[in-house]
């Protein structure tokens, strides 16, 4: 069973998001902010990390950054969703880019896809 961290400021989107995953089987862990993602991380087993781009305080990309230099995290695949669009891939270094984008708002249909095409390649 795969574990998929969340890592949302909009709890509706927290809420909605760990609905249809659960309803997959997937085990879903959320995290409010960047800060909080990391606290999971450091105490659960995690497949994936869906994580929206703006949010206070530590940002998404932040995040990314920070998870990708990581020796313990670097081949955690990341999936950023958010309003930006693959547009913020440009913000990224290479090294440092997500494994891929859902632009909200996204279907059901598209989540599942993403999130099964990123669990089958680790």
């Amino acid at each position: 069973m795969s574990h998929v961290l969340i890592v949302d400021d909009e709890p509706d989107v927290l809420e909605l998001v760990r609905m249809h995953l659960e309803d997959e089987g997937y085990v879903v862990l959320t995290a409010g902010s960047g800060a909080e993602a990391f606290k999971v991380l450091e105490v659960e087993d995690v497949d994936l990390v869906l994580l929206d781009v703006v949010m206070p305080g530590m940002s998404g990309l932040d995040v990314i950054r920070r998870l990708k230099r990581s020796e313990v995290f670097s081949g955690l695949p990341v999936v950023i969703f958010t309003a930006l669009g693959v547009e913020v891939d440009m913000m990224l270094e290479d090294e440092y880019k997500a494994d891929g984008y859902l632009r909200k708002p996204f279907t059901r249909g598209q989540l599942l896809e993403k999130i099964e095409e990123n669990v089958l390649k680790r």
